[in-house]
């Protein structure tokens, strides 16, 4: 078609299908979805859905077609290869009504390719070659399957990327990307996260109320981690009002009812919010735990904060010795201003869990008990132990974290 004359639309809305038997069977995981979803979801596109589809014609059609009547682009992956069951090609001509054709410069351009590696062409290659009227091949410098760009008689696209993550991303990043902003891709949207602890999911959303969960316009999300409770607000501007005017609002509701839970944002780590309160002080820490299958110590990650770490089997003798002497310890070993230590002792279906810090300010300590028992109740330990040490930091004063009972996530 006669793109100069195409009708102006906005790209609000995407669909994506994964095209593979392959991904159907279990036996490789989508990966190119998610990564596509978020970079959509950042420049303020609503995916509609996510699809994973077989190598079979009339299914990818089908998907292809509904996709379109849905969404303002399409975009696929998988399915370019060389073979008889890579059909997404074929898919796109018969949605667009369009008889492919093999395009001289690409198969100029595959031929190259083998040649300059002293490979005898195989002729079933020429079908990546293939175009339609409507379609623009997407360069791939990283395999031998061009992407289609295809425009539609009402504005809306469709993209169809190749399936290997190696080829897909730099063809999205450096070619389709750009040329969908300069078509009007997605709205002003603002996205916030707040990360808790000392509270399970289905606390948080009893809290936040049916009204705020079932918004449209901020999208306020629950999400269940390993290391918190994730809640995501997320808005686009609307009826005259910018989306951070949105946010902001519900931030506001969010905050009023949980926000004493809150202990990060964003990309928020534990081992980078403590850190940042360790630099403000110059301090740095030791940690011994005691049953928690060194937990808390794999929850750190290794931070530079962390001069020292010991784990304590629970049958050892000194797992039962006083635990403020056992924190005292660890930070006179390690030459660390603080000393955190922790235990685990499963009781019943749960998981008593102590929890002593030995600073500047003195001593505090804790006790609590963490949901369930065996490898999560010492998870569970783990996120405690941090969480009140972190408290501990920003009070400021040595007083007991707020909170502290964070051995919640997931729940």
């Amino acid at each position: 078609m006669d793109t100069a004359n195409r009708p102006a639309r906005e790209l609000h809305t995407a669909a994506l299908l994964a095209i593979g038997s392959e991904l159907t069977t279990g036996e490789t995981r989508d990966t190119n979805s998610n990564e596509l979803a978020r970079s959509l979801a950042e420049a303020g596109v609503d995916v509609a859905w996510i699809s994973a589809l077989p190598d079979r014609l009339a299914t990818v059609t089908a998907a292809l077609s509904g996709a379109l009547a849905a969404a303002d682009v399409v975009i696929t992956t998988g399915g370019l290869g060389p073979t008889p069951d890579d059909l997404t090609r074929e898919a796109i001509a018969a949605v667009c009504g369009e008889e492919p054709t093999v395009d001289p410069k690409l198969a100029d351009w595959l031929r190259h390719l083998f040649e300059r590696r002293g490979i005898s062409f195989p002729e079933t290659n020429l079908k990546q070659a293939w175009l339609i009227a409507s379609s623009t091949a997407i360069p791939n410098d990283n395999g031998t399957a061009p992407g289609w760009w295809v425009d539609r008689p009402d504005g809306r696209l469709i993209v169809a990327l190749p399936g290997p993550p190696s080829e897909m991303r730099p063809m999205w990043q450096a070619w389709v990307l750009p040329r969908l902003r300069e078509r009007g891709l997605g709205r002003e949207r603002v996205t916030r996260t707040y990360r808790l602890t000392g509270i399970g999911e289905s606390a948080v959303a009893a809290q936040l109320g049916e009204a705020l969960l079932r918004a449209q316009n901020p999208i306020v999300a629950t999400y269940a981690r390993s290391d918190a409770v994730d809640i995501r607000v997320s808005a686009i501007a609307d009826s005259g009002r910018s989306a951070t005017a949105i946010v902001d609002e519900a931030e506001a509701a969010v905050l009023a009812v949980v926000g004493g839970y809150v202990w990060g944002h964003n990309d928020d780590t534990w081992p980078a919010v403590i850190g940042r309160e360790m630099a403000a002080r110059g301090w740095n820490a030791a940690l011994v735990e005691v049953g928690t299958g060194g937990s808390a110590a794999a929850l750190l990650g290794g931070a530079s904060w962390l001069k020292g770490t010991r784990a304590i089997a629970s049958g050892d003798a000194a797992a039962r010795l006083p635990l403020a002497g056992l924190a005292r310890e660890a930070g006179k070993s390690a030459g660390a201003w603080i000393g955190l230590a922790v235990r685990a002792v499963e009781v019943g279906d749960d998981t008593s869990v102590e929890v002593a810090a030995v600073g500047p300010w003195g001593v505090s300590e804790s006790r609590l008990t963490a949901f369930l028992g065996g490898n999560e109740g010492r998870r569970r330990a783990g996120i405690a132990a941090v969480a009140f040490l972190h408290g501990l930091l920003r009070t400021g004063n040595g007083a007991q974290a707020p909170n502290a009972p964070a051995a919640t996530g997931g729940q």
